[in-house]
């Protein structure tokens, strides 16, 4: 039926959160009890991760108002695929964190490569005081003159969801946590969680997924990277300058020299299609105004003459299949956002993820300094490019590391926003 109603009149939609979400929940809260004798089965978790997947894919149908991707991802193949390419590429051997957000406790369904069985632990904490950590977390995050109060909170989380586990990923030598993230979790970059003395992003590489297959997962190739650049330096529709394009454009360009650049007055709408249409263009680098809404009518990016929706993006996307057939590799967003006081924006970032068809998708949770953005999206192509063994999960963590050791952009707030989506390889 869901399919059905997906592709109803707006008018006609009956109220998701209110209707659908809490269904799938009551299933994994039954599918996870468990007694004091016995832990839930392994059966009975593994509907449970694929519970928590399925209301992923209607959350995205619900968002988009029909009924897109809904293929479970393969999840267990592309982590034992990562665990035998580990030994030639840097941090690729993966664990696949569930965390699941239900009335009385946070449970943590856990994916380890090369073993059958998953493991399953839980806390016991109300949904109440969750969220009301998440949300004390979200706003003391991306203040940065803050720093014990947001630690605090972070170890929180962290204590939640993965020092149960910290041993096992010890011991299974794993270099990238891949999240599927549940309700306002989304909000949170999983980097910045705190174990206290380290933030999570100094001792894993982090990718997240909508828990979709979007594409066939496979490194990025190095030989030949042929990039797009398309950027926005002056202020428009309300939007204030973003006066470190110019310097994050010369940053990357050294790294990768076989680009095309769109900036100001010839980054049109009409200009990117044109060039996205004719070029089979590895990455797609877009240094602009946006925002991620839970409306996807409100999901959109910036260029000179206007704003181009998640809709329109997907179209221009798919002509380009229609005439290029290789996938974009990365997408990358360097100065948009998600919505103020939204707290399902990050939504609208799944949806772009799963719209615009690239393999990656690289965007930020919330604006900042666009000085700093420059300098870790610069060093971010640097690791790219100069050992093709990295992965981009690894490429990313090791530009959020820079900032981390910088005089000057150490806090969360300017590092952590930045979150990669999809393909980690």
């Amino acid at each position: 039926m869901r399919l059905d109603l997906a592709s109803t009149n707006v008018d006609q939609q009956f109220s998701f959160r209110q209707s659908v979400e809490p269904a799938y929940r009551q299933l994994i809260e039954l599918l996870l009890q468990s007694d004091a004798a016995a832990d839930p089965s392994q059966e009975n978790l593994v509907k449970a991760r694929l519970a928590l997947e399925s209301l992923q894919t209607v959350e995205l149908q619900n968002f988009f108002r029909e009924a897109c991707v809904d293929i479970p991802i393969a999840i267990d193949r592309i982590v034992e695929q990562t665990s035998t390419l580990s030994s030639e590429r840097t941090n690729t051997s993966a664990a696949v964190i569930y965390p699941i957000i239900l009335p009385n406790s946070i449970e943590v369904v856990l994916k380890l490569p090369n073993q059958t069985n998953l493991l399953h632990y839980s806390t016991k904490v109300e949904r109440k005081e969750v969220e009301k950590t998440l949300r004390g977390l979200r706003k003391q995050i991306t203040q940065p003159e803050t720093v014990r109060s947001l630690q605090d909170l972070s170890a929180q989380v962290y204590d939640w969801l993965i020092r149960p586990a910290a041993n096992q990923l010890s011991n299974n030598q794993i270099g990238t946590l891949v999240f599927v993230l549940d309700g306002f979790l989304k909000n949170i970059p999983m980097a910045a969680l705190y174990d206290g003395k380290h933030y999570l992003v100094e001792t894993y590489a982090i990718a997240l997924t909508p828990g979709l297959e979007l594409l066939p997962p496979q490194p990025l190739k190095r030989q030949e990277i042929r990039l797009l650049f398309a950027g926005l330096s002056r202020s428009v529709d309300g939007f204030s300058a973003l006066t470190a394009v110019e310097q994050e454009k010369d940053g990357i360009l050294a790294q990768i020299p076989q680009a095309v650049v769109l900036l100001d007055r010839d980054f049109t709408a009409k200009a990117l299609q044109n060039q996205i249409e004719q070029a089979p263009f590895q990455i797609v680098h877009l240094a602009t105004h946006g925002k991620f809404s839970s409306d996807r009518t409100q999901t959109f990016i910036r260029t000179l003459d206007r704003r181009i929706n998640v809709d329109e993006l997907n179209r221009i996307l798919q002509t380009r299949e229609q005439v290029q057939p290789t996938a974009i590799q990365l997408l990358t967003l360097s100065a948009c956002q998600t919505a103020e006081g939204d707290e399902r924006a990050a939504l609208g970032l799944a949806g772009v993820a799963v719209k615009a068809g690239a393999r990656s998708t690289l965007a930020s949770l919330w604006s900042i300094d666009d000085r700093s953005s420059a300098f870790l999206m610069v060093e971010f192509y640097r690791h790219l490019v100069e050992n093709p063994s990295v992965s981009k999960s690894f490429a990313l963590r090791q530009a959020q590391l820079t900032l981390v050791k910088h005089q000057n952009y150490n806090h969360p707030s300017y590092w952590a926003p930045y979150v990669l989506l999809g393909n980690w390889l």
